[in-house]
């Protein structure tokens, strides 16, 4: 085994796109651009590597800002400026300005010009990564012939804040968990082929989903959420106002309002941020509909044998008792299969 199995040694590629980062690119156009810093994306989950690869090794990646700097240009609905590298673009600067040279009494080299301020503050952080949060496994032997598989699972969660630059103002906060499955599958064989002769075989499988990977699929969905929630809130607008059905934006929202649209045809943003009517609430104020077969209220009273002038009953103890006895005289006016309790409720 001193060689290296086929397909392990390959070349550097562009990493893959996740499937929260094409939807981010298939967002609706804004009506205009929004410019953005992004100072950093730090990490206060406190989480180190477990044992035994804790080697005071920090268990989430601590390259945040850029996923989340190249996810808001991405979307097409921001334009990040340079700030986390500000203090290097401040000394290029200097220099730049050090070398201008000034040609004659009215003549001058162009100045180099200001730096654009941001309109929005992106501020983000990892605030939460939990080991283990889901545990288990199966596991089968059978005449030396076993089969098992374990499986883990993790949880980081991030957040993201819009601030305004120019109140300092929270405008959106949203809080995305992502969650990382990782599992073991290993067969084995243990048995006796032959008299002295044992035969043992083992074999492997571990699958697991890097942690930055995770980092990133969180940040793409944080800045999908965020750039939706900003227009159900009228923070920033659509280039065209009927992209507010867009199939994207109505799957966020309904997510957002915690109302479940997504797969409804036809169900724009306006139908689910109607409140939903509970059934319970509005038993008593709807009219009930007489199930087929049966007798209502009205009917039993107005038989001839209780009587024309008698009134209808002042309340539900007398309505109870009023079809009790009309049931108990007539037992086959409402129907076979009705029950004493259908003509109480109805």
């Amino acid at each position: 085994m001193g060689k290296a199995p086929e397909g392990v040694r390959s070349p550097a590629d562009l990493s893959p796109a996740t499937s929260i980062g094409r939807r981010l690119r298939q967002l609706p156009p804004p009506k205009g651009p929004i410019t953005v810093a992004v100072y950093g994306f730090r990490d206060q989950s406190g989480q180190y590597k477990q044992s035994p690869d804790s080697s005071f090794s920090t268990a989430v990646t601590q390259g945040g800002a850029a996923y989340l700097v190249r996810a808001l240009a991405e979307s097409r609905w921001f334009s990040p400026v340079e700030r986390e590298g500000l203090q290097d673009l401040l000394t290029e600067r200097k220099i730049f300005r050090s070398t201008e040279q000034t040609g004659g009494n009215n003549a001058t080299v162009p100045q180099i010009p200001n730096l654009t301020p941001a309109n929005l503050l992106i501020e983000g952080a990892v605030v939460g990564y939990d080991f283990n949060v889901t545990t288990g496994g199966i596991g089968i032997k059978y005449l030396g012939i076993s089969a098992s598989q374990q499986f883990r699972k993790d949880q980081v969660t991030v957040n993201l804040r819009a601030v305004d630059t120019n109140t300092g103002v929270i405008l959106h906060s949203i809080n995305v968990t992502k969650t990382i499955y990782s599992s073991l599958i290993s067969p084995g064989v243990y048995r006796f082929i032959s008299y002295k002769d044992l035969f043992e075989a083992e074999a492997g499988y571990t699958s697991s989903e890097p942690v930055q990977v995770a980092i990133q699929e969180a940040i793409e969905t944080a800045v999908v959420a965020l750039i939706v929630e900003g227009i159900n809130r009228k923070s920033w607008v659509l280039a065209h106002a009927e992209d507010v059905n867009h199939p994207i934006v109505r799957a966020v929202s309904a997510k957002l309002l915690g109302t479940d649209t997504e797969n409804e045809p036809g169900s724009g943003l306006l139908e689910a941020l109607k409140p939903k009517v509970d059934p319970a609430t509005t038993l008593l104020a709807a009219e009930p509909e007489t199930p087929a077969g049966a007798v209502s209220l009205d009917k039993l009273l107005a038989t001839p044998d209780r009587g024309a002038a008698r009134s209808k009953p002042a309340n539900a103890d007398e309505a109870i008792q009023a079809i009790a006895k009309a049931r108990a005289k007539k037992p086959a006016a409402t129907g076979a299969g009705d029950s004493f309790v259908d003509s109480g409720r109805e």
